[in-house]
């Protein structure tokens, strides 16, 4: 049990270092392939798009088939595709790639929830989903800052040792998990897209799932040009840049570990306002700080609150309707990565129209005010019970 725990462990971690990679060698490649700053952001978005337009069919389509094989060759792929960055030629050969690596992860992720309850009994199941959730958390806390600091001897250095890491890990896929076919009696499924009509025809759903786009494109607009921001700003190298990323990460860490308290002491509520309140307030005095210190620290609670926040958020969007989890957990990754491609992408054209960061710190701030907004009015944050009674009300 122990082993299939790592394993699953280090994929979404791997997986989670690649999503964020681009971030800190933003300014290295911009200069290296010519990139405008406005299209710098699609670096970021191309895996992310990739991802997103494919997770909401690989989710469904991967009920069908042996989630062992559908997560050792889409393992195998974002491994090939990870390590084809490291010979991108200019921005298209780059963006062709990511995107590659994207829908490579669209079909992985899916597969690592959803194996969960086959390999491992009920009574275990929430631990487990803990110890996974949190390899993408020590992703940004340490998978990014060490890609970072491969990237001062060579900015190719990170993508081919994450995609030599995941090659070693398909083979331990292959090798350490058991099969998992689909049950051949559960008889003739709905066509793919008819699975989401009980969440597009449900209001507080809809509401529910635009907060969510809202607060990830908001989160990732700011996260993709904080590399370039404190390198324009305070003339760091892509080295110190990962030093900045890891002590960010581990507030997403600290987060995710003590978001569970948290909740339990001050409600889904309380904990939720709280933090997207914080969170905008630190945006807004973001780009005015004075110095790398001062930045860390009010950022550093930035991700202590996505830390909190991610979880309870994809808590609450699954128990919409426990009869289409698997369902909901595709869309909410989709809503996810859709918002990562928009956010970085809005994110580079406010940064090159404005020169700088005050603009994008502006568009998250007001991205986590609406989603907050759309959390509150949706209804998602009463009790469950109440929760499902307006579910099937709508």
């Amino acid at each position: 049990m122990g082993k299939l725990t790592v394993l699953l462990f280090m994929i979404m971690f791997f997986i989670g270092t690649d999503t964020f990679l681009i971030s800190p060698l933003i300014p290295t490649l911009q200069e290296l392939f010519d990139i405008p700053t406005a299209y710098s952001g699609w670096m970021v978005g191309a895996y992310a798009l990739g991802y997103a337009l494919f997770a909401l069919i690989a989710g469904p389509l991967s009920d069908g088939w042996d989630r062992k094989k559908v997560m050792f060759y889409g393992m195998l792929a974002f491994s090939v595709s990870t390590i084809l960055c490291g010979f991108a030629t200019g921005f298209w050969s780059m963006f062709l790639y990511r995107f590659l690596a994207g829908i490579s992860a669209a079909f992985t992720s899916p597969q690592v929830w959803a194996s969960i309850p086959v390999l491992f009994p009920a009574s275990k199941n929430a631990k487990i989903f803990g110890v996974v959730m949190a390899g993408l958390a020590a992703a940004q806390a340490f998978g990014i800052p060490i890609g970072g600091l491969l990237a001062s001897t060579h900015w190719s250095y990170p993508f081919y040792v994450i995609g030599a890491c995941s090659l070693v890990v398909s083979i331990f896929i292959h090798y350490a998990l058991p099969s998992m076919k689909p049950n051949q009696n559960q008889g003739t499924r709905p066509p793919i897209f008819k699975r989401y009509l009980p969440l597009l025809n449900s209001r507080i759903a809809r509401r529910s799932f635009l907060g969510h786009f809202l607060f990830n494109s908001g989160f990732m607009a700011a996260f993709s040009f904080i590399g370039k921001w404190m390198t324009d700003r305070f003339e760091l190298s892509v080295d110190q840049v990962g030093y900045v990323m890891f002590f960010l990460g581990v507030g997403n860490l600290v987060g995710s570990f003590g978001g569970a308290y948290v909740i339990q002491k001050f409600n889904r509520f309380n904990t939720l306002v709280a933090g997207f309140l914080l969170a905008t307030a630190c945006f807004i005095v973001l780009p005015f700080l004075p110095s790398v210190a001062a930045f860390d620290g009010v950022y550093f609670f930035v991700f202590l609150n996505m830390g909190i926040a991610f979880p309870l958020i994809m808590g609450l969007l699954t128990s919409l309707n426990p009869t289409i989890r698997g369902t909901i957990s595709s869309l909410g990754n989709s809503i996810m990565y859709a918002a990562t491609t928009i956010g970085s992408w809005i994110a580079g054209l406010i940064y090159a129209a404005f020169n700088g960061f005050v603009g994008v710190a502006l568009f998250a701030a007001l991205c986590f005010a609406g989603a907050l907004f759309y959390f509150v009015s949706s209804g998602i944050l009463s009790s469950q019970a109440e929760t499902k009674k307006k579910l099937i009300a709508s």
